[in-house]
């Protein structure tokens, strides 16, 4: 292990191996941090959180500390975070409540940048962007491989599926279906399939084809989402032989899940 001089770390706290702990940092009582993670510098760590390996943490990062609910009365919840994830300067994630859950989870190869925040009972999956400023009230999931543009407010409760793309600024208040690209034009609104994000990731031509048609379906005239719906589990019995049908499946699973509606 590496700490600086200046650094608190609290008797009860536990670093492995290869932990840097810069200038500044304070780390609280039952944090437990995973090799090679870094702290580099005026990072804030409470607990009970537990931290996986190759983490870094920039300057004023507050991580793990009580979650702004006025419910929570200093019941005991806890932080997970996975491996190799970012969390730039000025980020603030929250532990979980117990109506929540009692956990905030943040998975593997995440990029948190400066100013984002994750409130409580959050739960982050895999290789997700959330850019400048971008917002998450309590209780919302994201999926694997989600890009949140700068200053997204994303609200309680809400689910982002994956592959997804949300441009900057964008207010959601449903459900974001996946592999879709939303933006907002005083609410958030749907134009399209996530073409370029798909195709960086190997998805096939024809498998992006049979989403666009699934799209062009949920947001056809005349059609409620349950038709559509009905209409793309249709679509899926025609493609399921030539691979394209588990993405449309996993859009189908998607829909059908939504308690609050999703954004078309």
């Amino acid at each position: 292990m590496k700490v600086h001089p200046t650094a608190i770390i609290h008797e009860k706290a536990s670093l492995g191996s290869g932990v840097s702990v810069g200038p500044y940092c304070t780390v609280g009582e039952a944090v437990e941090i995973g090799p090679d993670c870094e702290l580099v510098s005026h990072v804030v760590l409470g607990g009970p959180t537990r931290i996986g390996e190759k983490n870094r943490f920039f300057p004023y990062a507050s991580v793990g500390l009580e979650p702004q609910d006025l419910k929570y009365k200093g019941e005991p919840t806890r932080l997970e975070i996975g491996d190799h994830n970012t969390f730039r300067e000025f980020v603030t994630v929250h532990r979980g409540t117990e109506e929540g859950g009692g956990v905030t989870r943040i998975g593997n190869h995440n990029l948190l940048m400066a100013y984002c925040h994750v409130a409580h009972d959050c739960q982050l999956a895999n290789h997700i962007v959330l850019a400048n400023g971008a917002a998450l009230g309590g209780h919302v999931t994201i999926e694997d491989y989600v890009v949140l543009g700068a200053y997204c407010g994303i609200h309680q409760f809400s689910r982002i599926g994956r592959h997804s793309f949300i441009g900057a600024y964008t207010p959601v208040n449903r459900d974001v279906v996946p592999f879709s690209v939303t933006t907002e034009d005083r609410k958030a609104e749907i134009y399209g399939v996530n073409v370029v994000g798909l195709d960086r990731r190997g998805f096939s031509k024809k498998q992006i084809h049979a989403l666009r048609a699934a799209f062009r379906l949920l947001t056809q005239p005349g059609l409620n989402t349950s038709q559509a719906v009905d209409a793309i589990e249709e679509q899926i019995q025609h493609v399921e032989q030539t691979g394209e049908g588990e993405s449309l499946k996993q859009l189908v699973e998607f829909i059908r899940a939504a308690k609050k509606g999703i954004v078309k």
